[in-house]
């Protein structure tokens, strides 16, 4: 039996995603391998061979990878990337940066919060409480337990969003509009090595963020493996259906 690796970052979120990907590719006869790469990794990993698909990357954020001639497929999701706020703050409408203690962000959003200061300058004058990813959920859970209001910045999907921890705030779209699809990308002439169906499939699945955060969730927090997440979602274990 032949295999395919697939290449996802370092995260549960997107081992989780591979995961749920490898399950279609198993369906259709083919072995999985996986590889394990940071942001800076992916594209020579591509380019050299060492993946035949990654899952996924973000685009236009990732619209470098357009120009090294592999094959872009599938729209498993949209990422999303808004002010929120603890729900127990009870801000809503209505809301000022003035309300907020502090501003909480992961360290890949900084650069649209200084893009959105220039509509909110009053962000400038909040401290910045910079986080990884697995931390954003025991640093809120913190702050709620203390009576913080810190304002939040982190991308959905993530494991906190399929909790009612956070209410999303009306006008705090970080992305002005912009739509960002997760995508996989198929390394240079994988297509020809490979059954159409089984590309066809996957150019159709759908996650969606609902789905990726409880999977993000059951891995990060929960302590699943990826791929007992993936079947779990797969069996309408995790939301149900």
């Amino acid at each position: 039996m032949s295999y395919l690796t697939i290449g996802h970052l370092y995260t549960a979120l997107h081992a989780a995603c591979a995961s749920g990907v490898a399950r279609v590719i198993e369906a259709n006869g083919e072995a999985v391998a996986y590889a394990d790469l940071g942001p800076d990794e992916r594209l020579q990993a591509l380019d050299d061979g060492e993946i035949d698909i990654l899952v996924s990357a973000w685009f236009p954020q990732d619209d470098a990878i357009l120009a090294r001639g592999h094959e872009v497929i599938g729209s498993l999701y949209h990422p999303e990337l808004n002010f929120s706020a603890l729900k127990k703050a009870g801000k809503g409408a209505g809301w000022k940066v003035g309300d907020f203690t502090s501003l909480l962000m992961t360290e890949d959003v900084r650069p649209y919060v200084e893009k959105m200061s220039e509509r909110y300058p009053s962000l400038k004058d909040l401290s910045h409480d910079v986080v990884t990813v697995e931390d954003v959920m025991p640093r809120l859970q913190q702050a709620e337990t203390a009576g913080e209001c810190p304002l939040v910045a982190i991308w959905q999907p993530h494991a906190i969003f399929h909790t009612d921890m956070l209410e999303i705030l009306p006008n705090g779209d970080l992305l002005s509009g912009q739509v960002q699809t997760a995508r996989l990308v198929l390394r240079k002439g994988l297509r020809d090595e490979v059954d159409e169906d089984m590309l066809d499939e996957l150019s159709i699945m759908m996650l969606s963020n609902k789905v990726m955060s409880a999977l993000d969730h059951a891995v990060s927090i929960d302590g699943m493996g990826p791929e007992e997440a993936a079947e779990s979602w797969q069996r309408g274990r995790l939301i149900p259906r």
